[in-house]
């Protein structure tokens, strides 16, 4: 391997061999997963692997050579700069100009690419066309460092290898193993490391930081979940879901294949989205409080559900949907069966929780006339929602009675008689 471009070559699983990787304890799963090193597993450090990588296969630059004068580097000068500590390169001008000195004697263009690199700006690459029109060139072709997802020569290892180089900064702070993923940190691990790197570095750069350490979970190739078809105000929804191994909700599909292509793609959109959210740890009981009780069109009757007979929106019907199958959420049904055993989400398996209670805060008067909130428990079975009134009398949750509520307080029925 003595023309490795840098140790992770020398060390992976095409050039030791799975027997190698087995004897030193290294599973087939472990080392088939797309992100899997040998040096990382084997519980060398970062830091560890890029200085024995300078050490062995080198910088890949002349700058710092020893011997070497500075005024001699332009001589060694590349059309990008090279490796992750270069920072000589050709600029844009140069390409260019070499290639006015040589137009006026071709009839055609010239076949020379002007190499530009990743931080280029788009002021810079105007520029470069301004420059090749005044020189008179025939044809100008551009190219930004990284600008394709892949490209035949490049003088750095992978971005993703660079940007859980950065993520370092944030273990090493909090004190953490080598191999920490930073995804299973809690907020107040991310909050600690935000505030010690702060104090270190007395730089607000740091956020940059912390926007990596939320990673995202990927679902699994083949995963379970449920598809919920229902009817609401006549217009019918199929909301499908897809879950981790652990029976988490990981992503929700939404079609309505009689509305029109705009509603349509709104819909399948706002889906993805909350996907994305999802993936990247957005709790699913934000989106549960943010979303339920949205009202518009369609809306009214819900057919097709044995627990939610109305909705406010379609909006709404898919988080009331979300709230009850994986949070156990029974306040936002209107009928109360036995436990829900659609999904067999861990999640509504909480015997610290009795389903049957919850604690409903209700506005009561003091006696100086002062409105404020007080906690009661309601037993849910007798039809509970977050969505019911107050009681217009004397201020106390109400309950369902048929298709309207009643006051176990003072006994007043809110429409009905």
């Amino acid at each position: 391997m003595v023309s490795a471009f840098e140790i992770s070559f020398a060390f992976n699983i095409w050039s030791l061999g799975e027997e190698c990787l087995k004897r030193l304890g290294i599973t087939a799963e472990q080392y088939n997963a797309p992100d899997f090193n040998v040096l990382r597993t084997l519980g060398f450090s970062r830091k560890q692997i890029n200085e024995a990588n300078e050490y062995i296969c080198g910088t890949m630059t002349l700058e710092g050579a020893p011997y070497l004068k500075e005024e001699h580097y332009p001589i060694f000068d590349c059309a990008n700069k090279c490796g992750a500590k270069g920072e000589r390169y050709i600029h844009a001008h140069g390409h260019i100009k070499m290639m006015a000195a040589a137009q006026p004697f071709l009839s055609g263009a010239i076949s020379k690419t002007i190499n530009l690199p990743n931080e280029a700006k788009v002021d810079e690459i105007k520029d470069c066309y301004e420059l090749s029109w005044q020189l008179g060139l025939k044809a100008n072709a551009l190219y930004r460092d990284g600008c394709k997802l892949s490209q035949p020569l490049s003088t750095k290892s992978d971005a993703k290898e660079e940007a859980e180089e950065k993520l370092e900064t944030v273990e090493e702070v909090l004190g953490e193993a080598a191999n920490v993923k930073l995804s299973d940190l809690t907020p107040e691990q991310v909050i600690e490391a935000a505030m010690a790197i702060m104090e270190r570095s007395k730089d607000t750069s740091f956020m940059r930081q912390l926007s990596r350490v939320v990673q995202k979970k990927s679902l699994p190739y083949k995963r379970r979940g449920f598809t919920q078809k229902a009817t609401i105000d006549g217009q019918t929804v199929f909301v499908r879901t897809g879950e981790y191994e652990d029976g988490t909700l990981g992503e929700i599909f939404v079609d309505m294949h009689k509305e029109g292509a705009t509603f349509r793609s709104l819909m399948n959109c706002f889906a993805i989205a909350v996907s994305v959210g999802l993936q990247y740890g957005v709790p699913l009981e934000e989106y549960v409080e943010k979303f339920t009780f949205t009202r518009f069109e369609p809306a009214g009757m819900v057919m097709g559900h044995p627990n939610i007979k109305s909705s406010t929106s379609i909006i709404d019907f898919i988080f009331r949907l979300l709230g009850y199958e994986y949070q156990n959420r029974t306040d936002l049904v209107h009928i109360i069966t036995e436990q829900n055993a659609v999904t067999g989400n861990p999640q509504m398996q909480d015997s610290d929780v009795n389903p049957d209670e919850t604690n409903v805060y209700a506005p009561v008067k003091n006696d100086s006339g002062v409105t404020k909130k007080q906690a009661m428990t309601v037993d849910l079975s007798m039809g509970v929602q977050s969505d019911a009134p107050s009681c217009n009398v004397c201020g106390h949750t109400t309950i369902r009675s048929g298709t309207c509520y009643k006051c176990l307080n003072c006994g007043n029925s809110m429409g009905c008689s």
